[in-house]
Parts: structure tokens; C-alpha cells; sequence
């Protein structure tokens, strides 16, 4: 449907774009968002450096890796070690503050709206924003929730508590053994409703919004919608990137906005509908209100 050879950036200046993309979010009878992992980037949720060091220096110096991502993935030899690790990831990433106000301030500027958001991140952080729920759908799952590793049934648990516990009683990179989690139906060991292979669950929740998000785009596809695509890139594109390119090119009226530091590109099918700003998400949300 899309050249591939022809995939165009934009070459108006910032400012340019910032009235463009003004103008999109005023006049439209729709906004979808769809977000990728360059949002939370923005909003401070980094997986290295400093941020890394500070939570995870004692197990930088035991096991030797350098990032979050790494250290998910890390062999470890023991249950009590993996949970002490990924307890505190969870922790981190799913239940303190973010590091900085971005998904409110994008809250503010679309809460008026009718708007739903279509997310690859598991962070839970639009809903720990403001953002409602019924017009939420987390496509990968979530770090809050844990299921089955077999799996045995289409269930998923929450496990804000068991992870608080974790991350209190843990010592010496370990916790307790009786913390480790197991699924309550058939006692293998709990996993994270991740998406990584073919054994994440989609359960009633994650079935009733993507319901949910169908319906919305089916009940308004001859608007005027914008399609607001924020730190997506090409790991998973045919979640969000490539219907936005698809949806775009079927309704003359809509707009699609990518907003994506150093990835902010479009086919050129769709270069008169299409706003593109290589910026920090942050700098724009900033700059349009």
C-alpha cells in the first residue's frame, strides 16, 4: 500500500508545526493517541544511566550488566534472586511517580476530547494520569498484573501487594522464599502479563478494550480524527505505526501527527495529511499549550 523508498520528513520549521499541530487538536472530532515507549522515555522512565545506577547498583556490581532491560533477561539461579530483581523493576516502573509530569500535562491538553489511546507500554501510566479507563487499551500488558506461566487459564492477578512486599523484605538480593508468587489454580510458577511470546494472556480486560477501541474507531472513521502517534517506533509498527498510516489514507479528513525525536517520518501517500516533528514529546506537549 506504501512506497517504502519514499518515506518523507518533514521540512517545515518547529514553530510551523507546533501551529499545524495546534490547529489538528482544535478542529478535530476525534483524537486517537497512540503510544510507544518514546513516551515514557520522554516523561523520564529511562532504563540506563543514572536512573539505573541509583535503583540498581547492587546488582550492577553483583551480576555485572549495565541496564533495567538487561538485568529482566540476566540468568539468574535462584526464584528468590529473579523476584528480588524484578520486584524492584516492577516497583519502580509500575507503582512510584513519574519522574517528571509529561502524561498529565498531555492529559490537559486532550481531557475536553473525545479521545481514546491505543498503548505498547505497560507502565500504567495514562490511567495513573487522569486518562479514563474505558478509553484506554494496553495492547502488551502490564507490568501490574501477573499470570500464569503455563498458562493454565485466561486469568490475570494484580500484585501491587505481593510486589510491595517483595521490595520491603528483600536482603541481599534475595527475597523470602514464601514471597515467590504461583498461580492459585495449578501452582506453577507466576509470570508478568508481558507480552513475549505466545503464551501472554489476554483476558476479559484486555478483550473488552480492544472491543472497545474497535467500536471507537468504527463509530467515527468518517470524522475528522487525528491520529496523534507519540514515541512509536519499528519494533511492533503493525500495533500502531502502520494503521495510523492505513487509516489516514482511507479518510481525507483525518490528520496524522508523529511526534518522534530522531523517527519522525511518514510515507509520502499521505505527506498533505501528515504533521511530523523530530522533537523531544515533552518540548511539544510544552510549546502547544
Amino acid at each position: 500500500m506504501f512506497s517504502r523508498m519514499r518515506i518523507m520528513k518533514s521540512t517545515e520549521s518547529f514553530s510551523e508545526k507546533i501551529e499545524q499541530l495546534k490547529e489538528a487538536l482544535n478542529s478535530a472530532d476525534a483524537i486517537v493517541i497512540g503510544a510507544g515507549a518514546g513516551l515514557s522515555t520522554s516523561a523520564g522512565f529511562k532504563y540506563d544511566g543514572e536512573r539505573f545506577h541509583k535503583y540498581f547498583a547492587d546488582f550492577h556490581s553483583r551480576y555485572g550488566f549495565d541496564d533495567m532491560y538487561s538485568g529482566g533477561f540476566y540468568p539468574y539461579k535462584t526464584p528468590e534472586e529473579y523476584w528480588a530483581y524484578w520486584s524492584r523493576y516492577i516497583f519502580l516502573n509500575r507503582y512510584t511517580d513519574a519522574p517528571n509530569d509529561l502524561y498529565n500535562r498531555l492529559f490537559d491538553l486532550i481531557r475536553d476530547k473525545d479521545y481514546f489511546v491505543i498503548t505498547t507500554n505497560v507502565d500504567h501510566q495514562f490511567q495513573k494520569s487522569g486518562f479514563d479507563k474505558k478509553r484506554l487499551f494496553y495492547t502488551q500488558g502490564d507490568y501490574g498484573l501477573f499470570q500464569c506461566s503455563v498458562p493454565c487459564c485466561r486469568e490475570t492477578f494484580d500484585n501491587e501487594k505481593i510486589i510491595t512486599a517483595m521490595c520491603e523484605r528483600q536482603c541481599d538480593m534475595k527475597i523470602p522464599t514464601e514471597l515467590i508468587p504461583v498461580c492459585p489454580h495449578c501452582g506453577a510458577p507466576m509470570t508478568m502479563n508481558l507480552r513475549s511470546d505466545d503464551k501472554f494472556v489476554e483476558d476479559d480486560g484486555w478483550h473488552n478494550a480492544a472491543e472497545r477501541y474497535e467500536k471507537f474507531l468504527r463509530t467515527r472513521k468518517n470524522q475528522k480524527i487525528l491520529f496523534l502517534e507519540l514515541g512509536v517506533g519499528y519494533n511492533t509498527p503493525v500495533i500502531i505505526k502502520y494503521p495510523f498510516w492505513q487509516m489516514t489514507l482511507k479518510n481525507p479528513q483525518a490528520t496524522y501527527a508523529c511526534i518522534n525525536c530522531g523517527d519522525a517520518v511518514c510515507p509520502a501517500e499521505i505527506e498533505k495529511q501528515s504533521i511530523c516533528i523530530d522533537s523531544d514529546i515533552g518540548k511539544v506537549i510544552d510549546a502547544i499549550k
